[in-house]
C-alpha cells in the first residue's frame, strides 16, 4: 500500500511544504522519498497525483473549513483534550482563511477519488503534536519548532531519536532508506541553521504525517475529533514504541 504524508505550509505559495512517500508491506512502513521544499499548492497537488498507486494521504492542514468565525469543532475538542499538554490547535475559519489552499487541495483530491475517512482511497487531516504525544507516550508537546536555534536543534534531535525507535515497533515498524536517513542524523542536525534547519523540520513533520497515515491504514486505534461535515482531525491513540 502506497501512502503519503504532507506537512502543508499555512501560506503554501510563500513557504515550502514537505511530502514524504512510502509503502506498507508486512507491517513495515518504508519511507521511500521525501520532498522537503515544495512551493505552491499546484506543485503539491501535482506531486501527489504523480505518485503511482497512492492509496492514502495524511495532511497536516485544515481540510474542511465551513465556520465563518471562531474555531472548528475539532479544534476546540482537541484543545480540551490536549491543551493542558501544550497541544492546542490554531484557529481556522473562513474569515481568517477565505480561500484556504488546504481546502482547495483537499477538494481536488476528493475529486480524484480520495474520500474523507473512508473508501479504498482516502485522505485524513492530522495534527502532529497530539499524535506525537500519543505515539511516543509523552506527557506534553515535544517542543522542536520555536525558540532559539539551539532549542530547535535539540528538539529535532529528540524527535529524530523517537522516530528511530519506531524501527523496533510492535505496532508498525518504520524504516527510512539510507539516502534519507540524513534527516535523523544528530551531527547533521547540529550543522543546520536558517532555512536548512526549517527544511529538516518540515521533512521530519512529513515523516510523522506519513506514519500517521500508516497507522490509519493498518487500523490502529484512533479518535476522530469533529466530523467530515464541520471539519475533523484523526489522532492515533496508544503508544507505538
Amino acid at each position: 500500500m502506497v501512502l503519503a504524508g504532507v506537512d502543508l505550509a499555512w501560506q503554501s505559495e510563500k513557504n515550502p511544504s514537505a511530502i514524504a512517500t512510502g509503502k506498507i508491506e508486512n507491517n513495515v512502513l518504508t519511507v521511500d522519498k521525501i520532498e522537503p521544499a515544495v512551493y505552491g499548492i499546484d506543485s503539491v497537488l501535482g506531486l501527489l497525483k504523480e505518485i503511482d498507486g497512492l492509496m492514502g494521504i495524511s495532511i497536516d492542514a485544515p481540510l474542511i473549513i465551513n465556520n465563518t468565525s471562531g474555531q472548528r469543532k475539532c479544534e476546540t475538542e482537541i484543545g480540551r483534550t490536549y491543551g493542558s499538554r501544550g497541544a492546542s490547535c490554531h484557529t481556522s475559519n473562513t474569515k481568517l482563511y477565505p480561500d484556504a489552499k488546504s481546502v482547495f487541495l483537499s477538494t481536488e483530491m476528493l475529486a480524484a477519488g480520495f474520500n474523507h475517512l473512508q473508501g479504498e482511497r482516502w485522505q485524513i487531516e492530522c495534527y502532529p503534536h497530539p499524535a506525537i504525544i500519543e505515539i511516543f507516550g509523552l506527557n506534553e508537546r515535544l517542543k522542536y519548532k520555536k525558540g532559539k536555534v539551539a532549542d530547535k536543534r535539540a528538539g529535532q534531535k529528540i524527535l529524530a531519536s523517537l522516530l528511530r525507535k519506531l524501527s523496533r515497533s510492535n505496532v508498525l515498524r518504520l524504516t527510512i532508506s539510507d539516502d534519507l536517513d540524513r534527516i535523523l542524523d544528530e551531527s547533521n542536525i547540529d550543522s543546520l541553521r536558517g532555512q536548512a534547519l526549517k527544511s529538516n523540520e518540515d521533512a521530519l513533520d512529513s515523516v510523522v504525517c506519513l506514519y500517521i497515515a500508516g497507522l490509519y491504514a493498518t487500523e490502529h486505534g484512533g479518535k476522530v475529533f469533529g466530523d467530515s461535515s464541520s471539519g475533523y482531525v484523526w489522532v492515533p491513540q496508544g503508544m507505538c514504541i
